[in-house]
């Protein structure tokens, strides 16, 4: 969703256009923009407004016309959180951005603000994309991100070939996991899964020991791979490799026929 407008449940009209705003500012600079509802005022009244994602900050407008915008909630040095939905909150999907995500600086924003999004899906993509550009200059929201973004930030901790989550992933599955039965297809420990992912996205690289279910620790590797925006065979390279495919089954044909 890096660089692109998305658009989702407009209260006026399904496939609206990007504002004059976001067309004078350029589309490159948007990460997400859509409608959201948002929480306000002495009676805390609901008000639809048009949120732009743009750099590392959430602009929100009266409707994606407007050219100005009613107010900014800077990002960095807060968190965002989301609501479970149960009893009087079913069908609402909440989620909030709260001062001091970042311990270590102090944030411009005082204030939490509490906003609800149209769907579950609509919810957990505007928290995991928010999430991302808080934590991305920590190496953080690393789930969704490019692996060549995620690769070129890690490279500073050594020269790393693949993501620390991956290698973490795989030398615990070597470790502990080779003689489990149903690997990659048994289902973890689906709300450990989900502590972990938040815990990586936030910046935090957690541990795992010989008490971690090792099916939760394949289900977080195989989450990470299935979020990437692009495969780790990119779209580009995908015909040159069943090219070598072809070339490599070609080979053990040769070999066969030698030796028998």
């Amino acid at each position: 969703m890096d660089d692109q407008c998305v658009s989702h449940g407009s209260p006026q009209r399904n496939g609206v256009q990007p504002s004059t705003e976001i067309q004078r500012q350029g589309r490159s600079s948007v990460i997400r923009c859509g409608w959201l509802r948002k929480q306000g005022g002495f009676v805390k009244t609901w008000h639809s407004r048009w949120f732009v994602l743009r750099g590392d900050q959430l602009y929100y407008y009266k409707d994606e016309e407007e050219t100005k915008a009613l107010g900014t909630i800077f990002l960095p040095g807060n968190k965002v959180t989301e609501h479970a939905t149960s009893g009087d909150d079913g069908g609402k999907f909440l989620f909030e951005v709260i001062p001091g995500g970042d311990r270590e600086r102090m944030t411009a924003n005082h204030e939490t603000y509490l906003l609800m999004a149209n769907t579950q899906n609509d919810m957990e993509d505007w928290v995991k994309t928010i999430r991302r550009v808080i934590w991305a200059p920590f190496g953080g929201g690393i789930f969704g991100q490019k692996l060549e973004e995620t690769v070129r930030f890690e490279r500073r901790f050594g020269n790393k070939l693949a993501p620390m989550l991956v290698e973490q992933c795989v030398d615990f599955i070597r470790q502990w996991g080779l003689q489990e039965e149903g690997l990659f297809r048994l289902p973890g420990q689906a709300n450990l899964v989900k502590e972990l992912q938040d815990a990586f996205d936030c910046g935090e690289k957690p541990s795992f020991d010989c008490n971690t279910d090792v099916h939760t620790v394949a289900s977080l590797l195989k989450l990470y791979l299935r979020e990437l925006p692009e495969p780790v065979i990119p779209f580009h390279k995908y015909d040159e490799f069943l090219a070598s495919a072809k070339l490599l089954s070609k080979d053990d044909e040769m070999v066969r026929n030698c030796t028998g």
